[in-house]
């Protein structure tokens, strides 16, 4: 990670942080507990992949700062959500999320579900009040289309379905392939191309190469979760390490082995690299993105 990266990285991140906190709702306000616990669930935590792709997609096409910020922000709120709804008993029922409790163990259960619906409406609201003078208004619905789909059963919902009904079953490669480009893979999809679509309608060309791009990503991201999963410890992780195992999930690492895992993420690290040919040295943050995604440690 080259010192130019690691300072832009930091800039993005604490932007975005500033952002998400003025697009929700103050604590403050009524209904103060829920405020707070969206709050609590969103703020202070995470390494904003996701905003990050956004921002670095967007550098492509010399889009708006202000629309990106949003799309960005959007993006991050439905992550957030996801969290918040997977970590429940009736899901995952994981008691660490980034180093503290999770929503419903500091909170309680029924605001924990709460929290997550709130943050999915609020993503579309901060996308949508987006200054149609700065965004064609129909490029702006196209994005909104791109956030829907990669929320709901085609995209985000539809690999979490997947994922609960494929516990103690054995995948296939290609099926865990399947659930993970819908249950990873659909949001950091969506946030390289709302980072795009916030600079300009992308022809079928542009749309292919960062397609190529987002897919690679998406499986690398979740392999290395899986090869950390099975190495790192929970201190690590800020979550609890090696709950994968002990679900009885199927994994990159279960199927494949430890070392074939990681000579595939590096596959996929080369393979996003290729995909960014043609936008030249445009591209050098979604370049660098995709070194951190599987060069990370936690």
């Amino acid at each position: 990670m080259t010192a130019a990266f690691d300072d832009w990285m930091k800039t993005v991140q604490a932007g975005s942080e500033n952002d998400l906190s003025g697009f929700l709702p103050a604590a403050t306000a009524t209904p103060t507990r829920l405020h707070a616990a969206m709050r609590y669930a969103l703020l202070g935590g995470g390494k904003r992949v996701r905003p990050l792709l956004a921002y670095a997609a967007g550098a492509l096409f010399d889009a708006d700062a202000a629309i990106v910020a949003r799309a960005a922000a959007a993006v991050e709120m439905i992550h957030a959500y996801s969290l918040v709804h997977d970590d429940m008993p009736c899901m995952d029922d994981d008691a660490l999320r980034r180093g503290k409790p999770t929503v419903h163990i500091a909170y309680d259960e029924a605001t924990a579900l709460l929290v997550g619906d709130a943050l999915q409406s609020q993503a579309f609201v901060v996308l949508a009040e987006a200054d149609t003078s700065l965004i064609p208004p129909t490029r702006l619905a196209a994005m909104l289309k791109v956030l829907a789909h990669a929320s709901g059963s085609a995209g985000m919902c539809g690999g979490q379905a997947i994922d609960l009904d494929s516990v103690g079953l054995s995948l296939t490669l290609e099926q865990l392939e399947q659930m993970h480009q819908l249950k990873t893979g659909a949001l950091l999809r969506a946030a390289v191309l709302l980072g795009a679509l916030a600079g300009k309608d992308l022809d079928a060309a542009a749309m292919a190469a960062l397609d190529q791009y987002a897919r690679a990503i998406g499986l690398a991201f979740q392999v290395v979760d899986d090869v950390l999963d099975a190495t790192a410890d929970s201190a690590t992780l800020g979550k609890t390490a090696g709950k994968d195992a002990a679900d009885n999930k199927p994994t990159y690492v279960s199927i494949l082995g430890l070392e074939p895992s990681r000579a595939l993420a590096e596959t996929l690290r080369l393979d996003a690299h290729a995909a960014l040919a043609p936008f030249g040295d445009k591209a050098l943050r979604l370049r660098e993105l995709a070194d951190l995604i599987v060069q990370r440690k936690a």
